[in-house]
């Protein structure tokens, strides 16, 4: 993978500013204005994050997005000027993990990189580990991240293997939303945000679990999140 930010905006002033100011915080940062062709950059170099905007030529955000995820597990930070929670829900779902609105705060467009960094260093960091995990028909080899269920390999994001760690480190008991979101976004829990049942909805979709009667991330109402044993 490589070491470089992929920075997708068709603003030019706007990501000239945002690549400096990464740039002075010590990332390598490139370029792109075009959606078509930033779903090939990100195929085929593997940047280590993508910064996405969703109004792009060519083919906007969320198609980028959703294209490229088969193929890229890296993390993908959407930013738009848009601020309506469906268009939140649909970045969400199509595979982003991470969402912003414009303008937003250098300062604060940093942060969330770097968060979205650690949880790859988090990730990289099982990899090596020799542990194996096994809960029901999900099978886990943090080695190489592989993840198995009911025979067939599933390909996950970042931040949906790491949420299916938490879970699987614990399977057989009940994780909390809170204790979740706190370890997902090193954040408290206000009691409204969604983004922890979008990612268990997505997850369960990828792992073949029945969204109507979930045999696999089982919701204990009014408590969390059980991934069976």
């Amino acid at each position: 993978m490589s070491q470089t930010i992929l920075l997708v905006e068709d603003d030019d002033k706007l990501a000239s500013l945002v690549a400096e100011f990464l740039e002075s915080n010590d990332y390598q940062v490139q370029i792109e204005a075009n959606g078509s062709k930033a779903i090939d950059l990100i195929i085929e170099q593997q940047p280590r994050a993508v910064i996405l905007d969703v109004m792009l030529p060519g083919a906007d955000g969320l198609t980028v997005c959703r294209t490229v995820r088969p193929h890229y597990s890296g993390p993908i930070l959407m930013l738009t000027s848009m601020s309506d929670d469906i268009d939140e829900v649909a970045g969400l779902e199509t595979g982003a993990d991470d969402y912003l609105s414009k303008p937003v705060k250098s300062r604060v467009l940093l942060a969330h990189l770097r968060a979205l960094l650690r949880r790859v260093e988090v990730s990289e960091a099982i990899e090596n580990s020799t542990d194996f995990i096994h809960a029901g028909k999900v099978k886990i080899n943090p080695q190489n991240r592989t993840v198995i269920s009911d025979g067939q390999v599933v390909h996950l994001t970042t931040a949906e293997y790491n949420l299916l760690w938490l879970l699987a480190e614990r399977s057989g008991e009940v994780v909390s939303r809170e204790e979740l979101h706190r370890k997902t976004f090193r954040l408290e829990y206000d009691g409204t945000d969604r983004s922890i049942d979008l990612r268990i909805s997505r997850l369960r979709k990828k792992l073949g679990d029945d969204p109507k009667l979930p045999y696999i991330i089982k919701t204990i109402r009014g408590e969390g999140y059980l991934l069976t044993k």
